[in-house]
């Protein structure tokens, strides 16, 4: 395929495969998409050795980074503010209804040798202060795109991309979003419809790509939302797109490291099964509807906090629910495990090889332009 995000990123198909497992970026790679590594979730040592792993794996083939910076955040306009700072405004009222959801749901707690997630003196989550040690890690590996998540990237991102001959991309939800991006230097667009998963906007993909895609030309535009066939592909292109950035059919591919509660969840989900909720992160994310959203909307809540004071408050419940669900016995902890997820999750009933993914796509695709072709012949 010849597309212009093939061309800028030399790959064989304009398939960009946001993941948090690096075995899904190496597979899609390999196959010839591009996979990018989420990296919001790891330490600079766990980016590192990722990294370098995905490097070996694929060897000259190009690969990107995802690295969460929000352009809004609780704390943001005092400065970088600790996690411990941030944790001491949390409202008690917050944590006694989590203590009380633990109790009634019997979530154990965690071993005291696995200790708690974060430090006290350490950077609060999804913030800049934690994402200046990820982008060193990501610029010292040979990344050949760095996007960024919830608004503009800031501007040492784009200065250290560029100078080193990276891509810098980011997400647009509105038609004005992807117009300040390009104005501040960024080179791909990805416009991400209300249907897709995790942080999304109020406008759906199919009004919203073309929309961005006439803002911005000649800046390339990749769709988002509710992508995980090759006919959504081909309906993307002709929108205007020059590619796709799918992320929520990668979560139950073989290789995916998605908890195996919350695999089983996606597989016998309908598209109708997803939400958006502030449950998880202070700001609307579409996610797999659970025990954990319908509490968190439920009269006696006292409502999800702004971030990144939810992400700190929720943090060691999280994981208390993600061991505790390991044991499928535990019924509790399997009702209210959850994870992000796109409406497409009514199409992922079927767990397969990543790179099987990409090449049905594919041949969905050419299925898909067959088709029209035969309509106008």
């Amino acid at each position: 395929m010849k597309t212009k995000i093939c061309e800028m990123l030399d790959i064989e198909f304009p398939i960009l495969a946001f993941t948090h497992c690096r075995d899904v970026v190496a597979a899609v790679t390999k196959a010839g998409g591009y996979g990018v590594l989420g990296a919001a979730a790891h330490t600079p040592e766990q980016l590192d050795i990722d990294l370098k792993w995905i490097a070996d794996e694929v060897g000259d083939r190009p690969f990107g980074v995802d690295i969460i910076v929000p352009a809004k955040y609780e704390g943001k306009d005092e400065g970088e503010v600790a996690a411990k700072t941030l944790a001491e405004m949390i409202p008690p009222t917050h944590r006694q209804f989590l203590d009380g959801l633990m109790d009634r749901y019997n979530i154990p707690p965690l071993p005291d040798d696995e200790g708690r997630v974060r430090g006290n003196d350490s950077a609060a989550p999804m913030s800049y202060a934690q994402a200046v040690p990820l982008m060193d890690v990501a610029f010292s590996h040979p990344i050949s795109l760095i996007v960024n998540a919830l608004g503009p990237p800031p501007p040492d991102m784009i200065e250290r991309a560029h100078a080193q001959g990276v891509l810098v991309g980011a997400l647009a939800g509105k038609k004005s979003h992807a117009v300040r991006h390009v104005a501040a230097g960024v080179d791909i667009i990805i416009a991400q419809g209300h249907e897709a998963g995790g942080h999304t906007g109020e406008i759906g993909t199919m009004v919203l790509v073309p929309e961005i895609v006439d803002a911005v030309a000649p800046t390339p535009v990749l769709a988002a939302g509710g992508i995980g066939t090759g006919r959504q592909m081909a309906a993307s292109l002709v929108l205007g797109a020059e590619g796709v950035w799918a992320g929520s059919v990668w979560l139950t591919t073989m290789e995916a490291e998605t908890h195996p509660a919350v695999k089983d969840k996606f597989l016998a989900a309908t598209s109708s099964d997803t939400l958006r909720s502030r449950s998880r992160t202070g700001k609307p994310a579409r996610q797999l509807r659970s025990a954990w959203t319908d509490e968190w909307e439920g009269a006696d809540s006292p409502g999800p906090l702004g971030m990144p004071l939810q992400p700190i408050l929720i943090a060691e419940a999280s994981r208390r629910i993600d061991r505790a669900a390991m044991n499928v016995d535990n019924e509790g902890a399997v009702k209210l495990a959850n994870y992000f997820v796109g409406q497409i999750v009514g199409s992922m009933n079927e767990s397969k090889h990543a790179d099987r993914v990409v090449i049905e796509m594919v041949e969905d695709f050419i299925d898909a332009i067959g088709r029209v072709n035969d309509m106008m012949a």
